[in-house]
């Protein structure tokens, strides 16, 4: 697992709507996880910093490049005739009343890292909590589970497919940002010993509101902020 990769953007697309400038200034308010390098000539510019983050600005540029590319083919000038805007007068943020869905946008699908799905539907349940007009259903492999959020019907909003999306995508970012695993395993323990560890186990949750307690025949999964998953562990052991 990497705590952090590094991606090259090329923000040269933007060049004749934008100053490259200011809009790189506007990601980074934007995305304050991700470490972002200087704005070369060529308009390539590279990021780094954690999946979960680098995947949420790529939509959140696919999203503007379809913006603009559905503007165009309404009959505005042409890119070459078109003035370059301040950031003031034409935001980043997504403005989903300029976008024309098509069918891909009816059904999103969101990656994530499966301790971090468990967590988030342990102690946020209210993240995938959803209306009639939204369906959200699941495929765990491993460790990662793939999050599938699609309209109910015809009379459905795909912008409403979108908002749960970003909520849950806004919310993995954050919780992976912060969360840590520790697994306590019982290869050598004995049947007596492996009960005496998941009595343990269960007697400490009270005193542990924000850690994940997952019970296991062969480990116990352990999931929270670092320092809490360290007290957890020595009180165990203790």
């Amino acid at each position: 697992v990497f705590s952090s990769v590094t991606s090259i953007l090329n923000m040269s697309i933007f060049k004749d709507q934008f100053v490259l400038e200011d809009l790189i200034q506007e990601l980074k308010k934007k995305s304050t996880a991700l470490s972002f390098g200087p704005l070369q000539s060529n308009g390539h510019i590279s990021v780094q910093g954690p999946f979960p983050a680098i995947k949420l600005l790529r939509d959140s540029l696919l999203l503007k490049a379809k913006s603009l590319s559905e503007k165009d083919k309404g009959g505005e000038s042409k890119p070459h005739q078109r003035p370059r805007r301040r950031l003031q007068q034409h935001r980043l943020t997504t403005e989903t009343s300029n976008f024309i869905y098509d069918a891909d946008w009816e059904k999103q699908v969101v990656v994530l890292d499966t301790d971090t799905y468990h967590y988030m539907k342990y102690f946020y349940p209210r993240t995938f909590l959803v209306n009639d007009d939204v369906v959200i259903s699941n495929i765990t492999d491993g460790d990662i589970t793939t999050v599938y959020i699609e309209k109910a019907g015809s009379r459905s909003d795909a912008e409403q497919v979108l908002r749960v999306k970003e909520k849950i995508e806004n919310r993995s970012l954050k919780l992976h940002n912060a969360l840590r695993k520790e697994r306590i395993y019982f290869e050598e323990q004995t049947g007596e010993e492996k009960r005496r560890y998941k009595q343990v186990c269960e007697s400490l949750k009270p005193h542990y509101p924000h850690v994940l307690i997952s019970l296991y025949d062969t480990h116990v999964d352990v999931v929270g902020n670092s320092s809490e998953i360290f007290e957890f562990i020595k009180e165990v052991s203790n």
